[in-house]
């Protein structure tokens, strides 16, 4: 068996999201199930080192992890050879100094999302990595969750016929942390810390919106911060300085109308955290995290409006469960395989850095549209240019 055994420097991952999915349901579990294999003898191994301030946390993570290499110093971590990708789970406002520093040392970049703070830094990063020859990406991870490859499946297959619109539903209650503690970090909500659900949030619907429905042509913004003050991880009180809600239309290429209502202050009453519901000519669909029920033409019901009388039409068991059909990995695990094969067997990645720069960008022009109180066109982003 040909083993590529691949350094890769994993900067932030004492952080929520570092920890779980790209730590211990990705990288972990590739060692585990003996690396990513690229033939019928020839395998892809991981080979971590974990980056950050606390050593004392990074020792701890290496212990849960099975992770036998981590430093505080990202420079020397760079500076060996072995290491030959550079991933970033920091928070946003830490990572393009990281990243520079990275694509000085010659390393290919994977990070999360948000990738900048901004478009053109966002921008910048893309063009650093290609002026070098690097390999690049960013999260996409939604993509790759059971419900909406199901609606993938539904489109290829032309369920839908003319798909109309798509109506997104996310969020679930944060708690302020006065009396229940609150289940995000208290960054989140603070503007001064690249906080904030439009710049969270926006970035994951602008692809699955562009790889799904369509491109995104427009959109129309409104933000609002409900909860004006919270309690941080120390104890103590703060004033809520970025928007913790967004409600957000956009219309995408083809007429399509999209719709999605984010919230960290809402309650769920629906089937997941998150449900996109898809309308078309022939049919609709529900799909959540991981599940997704269709109502084809044939099975829609033909309701009258009489609020007198309680509703005869059961409306949930008009709708047909899609059957499991293929296996279902965790999402941030799958990306990193496909990452991990385009750097050791230039295999197609197209979610590169330049992907997250709209991401960013779609970010920037729903802050935009708020500020204003009117729609912003999103044009495309100039590749070559400055």
């Amino acid at each position: 068996m040909k083993q590529h055994k691949i350094g890769i420097i994993m900067n932030g991952v004492t952080g929520r999201m570092g920890t779980n999915q790209h730590l211990m349901r990705s990288i972990a579990e590739i060692i585990k199930q003996g690396g990513v294999k690229t033939g019928a003898d020839e395998v892809i191994i991981p080979d971590p080192i974990l980056v950050g301030r606390d050593e004392n946390k990074l020792g701890q993570l290496c212990n849960r992890s099975g992770v036998d290499r981590f430093t505080t110093d990202l420079d020397l971590a760079l500076s060996d050879e072995h290491n030959i990708i550079y991933f970033d789970a920091q928070t946003t406002g830490r990572r393009a100094a990281a990243v520079r520093k990275a694509v000085r040392a010659g390393k290919h970049i994977y990070c999360e999302k948000p990738c900048a703070v901004s478009t053109q830094e966002a921008m910048e990063l893309y063009r650093l990595c290609t002026d070098a020859g690097l390999k690049n990406g960013v999260v996409q991870d939604k993509l790759w969750l059971p419900g909406l490859t199901k609606l993938k499946r539904l489109i290829q297959n032309d369920f839908f016929g003319r798909i109309l619109s798509v109506k997104g539903e996310f969020g679930y209650w944060v708690f302020e942390g006065h009396t229940i503690p609150a289940q995000r970090p208290s960054w989140n909500y603070r503007k001064e810390d690249d906080g904030g659900i439009i710049v969270d949030m926006l970035c994951h619907w602008r692809y699955v919106l562009d790889n799904l429905f369509g491109k995104v042509q427009s959109v129309s913004c409104l933000g609002a911060t409900h909860i004006p003050e919270r309690i941080d991880e120390n104890g103590k009180a703060y004033a809520c300085t970025a928007d913790d809600a967004a409600y957000a239309t956009f219309l995408l290429e083809g007429g399509i109308v999209a719709h999605f209502n984010s919230s960290w202050a809402t309650r769920v009453r629906r089937d997941d955290l998150l449900t996109i519901q898809v309308d078309g000519s022939k049919g609709s669909a529900v799909a959540g995290l991981r599940e997704c029920y269709t109502q084809h033409y044939g099975n829609t019901p033909k309701p009258v409006w009489n609020p007198d009388i309680e509703q005869p039409i059961r409306f949930f068991e008009g709708w047909s469960r899609v059957p499991d059909q293929e296996n279902y990995d965790n999402a941030f695990k799958i990306q990193w395989e496909l990452f991990l094969k385009h750097v050791v067997k230039d295999e197609p990645f197209p979610w590169t850095l330049l992907e997250g720069a709209k991401g960013v960008q779609l970010a920037e022009k729903g802050l935009e549209s708020w500020e204003k109180r009117r729609w912003v066109e999103v044009e495309d982003l100039e590749v070559g240019g400055g």
